[in-house]
């Protein structure tokens, strides 16, 4: 495939449609976890154009920050801790509307108004989460979470 993204204008079903298949594109033939997970994250900030978007991997006992898009980032969360960490603990997508109201919150970024965690799985196991933060309040849904959890079910 090549490397530019069609960015879909729309709602953003018509943007996740339009988006799957080209990340489909970009992960076929490519084993190494890292480009892949790269790849992810550059086309759903490109498409969405949200604050931030990145992967956090477990290691031994801790979220290890992997590839990602935006401003620098905490590069270690322990379980439990934040959006991310509870997302870990839970194995369950959290859509947080207001971060500054989510108990525990880790502030990487005062620009960071909301958020959604995906937890990734293989073979029923949790190997780590997607994180998206928006600087906009209540920018994720239910169709955030369908759609996003598509992405991260096709991750090799």
């Amino acid at each position: 495939m090549a490397e530019d993204l069609n960015i879909a204008k729309g709602d953003k079903k018509t943007q996740y449609e339009s988006l799957l298949p080209q990340i489909e594109a970009l992960l076929t033939g490519e084993p190494n976890l890292v480009a892949n997970l790269a790849n992810i994250a550059a086309a759903l900030k490109e498409q969405f154009n949200w604050f931030w978007v990145g992967f956090y991997w477990i290691i031994e006992d801790e979220l290890v920050l992997g590839p990602f898009q935006g401003p620098v980032a905490c590069t270690r969360i322990k379980k439990g801790r934040g959006v991310c960490g509870a997302a870990w603990e839970r194995s369950a997508t959290i859509i947080v509307d207001d971060v500054e109201k989510f108990p525990g919150h880790i502030a990487c970024s005062s620009l960071s108004k909301s958020e959604i965690v995906i937890p990734i799985f293989k073979d029923g196991k949790i190997l780590g989460v997607l994180d998206v933060d928006s600087s906009e309040l209540a920018a994720f849904d239910a169709t955030d979470q369908v759609y996003l959890e598509k992405i991260v079910a096709m991750i090799p």
